[in-house]
């Protein structure tokens, strides 16, 4: 059966569909020979697929990783940078990042430090980056000055950034220094830089951001030591569990709503 070439590659484990997209598009994929391109569909019981010149199929697929990472400043969570600064991928031993296909499940942008999931999973990595998916995410921010209740109520309610209006979210002061304000922000979605883009439009730009979980999965637990900067861990089964389950429900929501139209 044909299928669209990046979604195949995300589920053999290559890569993710984004990751995918862009290996098309630097000529690292080839159809039966032939340079592929974006949008072009296969079918994987006829067609050869090759990347780097070496053939692959859902044989050789790897077995599938999870990993929590606490990504430290100064890193970006991508698989390849043009300008060379260090990735994700770069804290990883060798034995995890040649061949498996593994890649950062959405980002941190570079400035940023705390909680990012890595994984082989190309599935697991759409329907957690879908547009509509709703699992939350927490985050300790130190802004400059001290925002005032009606400030913090604007954010909760929902702010304008480019024409559309971000979903309510969670903000409280924790604590407050002669720096700023530390806030704990819990967001039900991803837009970039979000978080930095609305407190500077409210007037108190981001000093820090460091994202301490990704809903029920923390950088640090009961039953798992602190993970410092730079290290990773592997997700435990029930991690994982949540992860899948949280896909699931999103799927049923965009069932119901389709139905309801």
């Amino acid at each position: 059966m044909e299928a669209r070439l990046q979604k195949v590659l995300a589920q053999w484990g290559i890569a993710s569909r984004r990751e995918a997209e862009e290996m098309i598009k630097r000529s690292r994929v080839r159809i039966n020979g032939v340079l592929a391109h974006l949008g072009q569909k296969v079918d994987p019981e006829k067609d050869a697929i090759a990347i780097d010149g070496k053939l692959i199929s859902p044989k050789q697929r790897p077995a599938s990783i999870y990993l929590l990472l606490h990504k430290p400043a100064g890193v970006v969570s991508t698989c390849y940078d043009p300008h060379h600064r260090p990735t994700v991928l770069d804290l990883l031993p060798q034995e995890l990042r040649g061949g498996s296909g593994i890649h950062p499940v959405g980002r941190l942008d570079v400035d940023s430090t705390g909680a990012l999931i890595l994984t082989n999973d190309g599935d697991l990595t759409f329907g957690l980056t879908h547009p509509r998916h709703s699992i939350s995410k927490t985050y300790r921010v130190l802004v400059k000055g001290h925002p005032p209740e009606a400030v913090l109520r604007m954010w909760r309610q929902g702010v304008v950034l480019e024409g559309r209006k971000t979903r309510p979210a969670k903000v409280q002061i924790v604590e407050r220094s002669a720096q700023g304000s530390f806030l704990e922000i819990v967001l039900q979605e991803g837009r970039n830089r979000q978080i930095r883009r609305v407190a500077q439009q409210l007037g108190y730009p981001v000093i820090q951001l460091h994202r301490s979980a990704i809903g029920s999965i923390q950088l640090q637990t009961p039953k798992e030591p602190f993970l410092s900067e730079g290290k990773y861990r592997f997700l435990n089964d029930r991690e994982i569990q949540f992860l899948r389950e949280q896909i699931n429900q999103n799927s049923e929501f965009r069932s119901q709503n389709s139905e309801l139209k």
